[in-house]
């Protein structure tokens, strides 16, 4: 960009394929299609929602002087508290979760995945996997490590 704001000619059009196929991307994730088809593909006796806050626990805090709660897990799904509570409540009654006092304060807790809730995560990263390989398949081994490389880049830098 120049002092103006301005875009530098020739940013223009990459700035419009990655913008355009964002939306679509978004657009696919919203649908919820991978949640959906590792559900199908696994049999497993869930909504995609618990397959969403068993994700974003196995995910883990975002430093080592955090802990999974409830309001994180809220936070990272972009639903607000109550919500968050139920949903998490859903999966500690399924099993996929539990709730252990902190080591931090002994009056919270903090949220953590039972070895079923590892199975679950283990199985739907199969899934996605599975489906993004397919997507990939006429792809070289170089054109994957760099779609790899940038994708992680961008996700680490973009604030959206």
């Amino acid at each position: 960009m120049d002092e103006k704001g301005d875009e530098s000619p020739g940013t223009a059009e990459p700035l419009d394929a990655v913008e355009r196929s964002m939306v679509k991307l978004r657009r696919g994730m919203s649908r919820q299609r991978l949640g959906r088809a590792a559900i199908r593909e696994h049999n497993l006796p869930v909504d995609v929602q618990v397959l969403h806050v068993v994700d974003v626990i196995d995910e883990g805090p975002d430093d080592a002087c955090q802990e999974m709660s409830v309001g994180l897990v809220a936070s990272r799904l972009g639903v607000d508290a109550s919500r968050g509570s139920r949903i998490v409540a859903e999966s500690v009654k399924l099993g996929y979760v539990r709730r252990v006092a902190s080591q931090e304060d002994g009056r919270r807790i903090h949220l953590e995945l039972t070895a079923a809730g590892r199975s679950i995560v283990e199985a739907t990263r199969r899934t996605r996997q599975d489906h993004f390989a397919r997507a990939m398949s006429g792809w070289t081994d170089a054109e994957r490590s760099e779609f790899a490389r940038l994708l992680a880049r961008f996700v680490q830098t973009y604030e959206g």
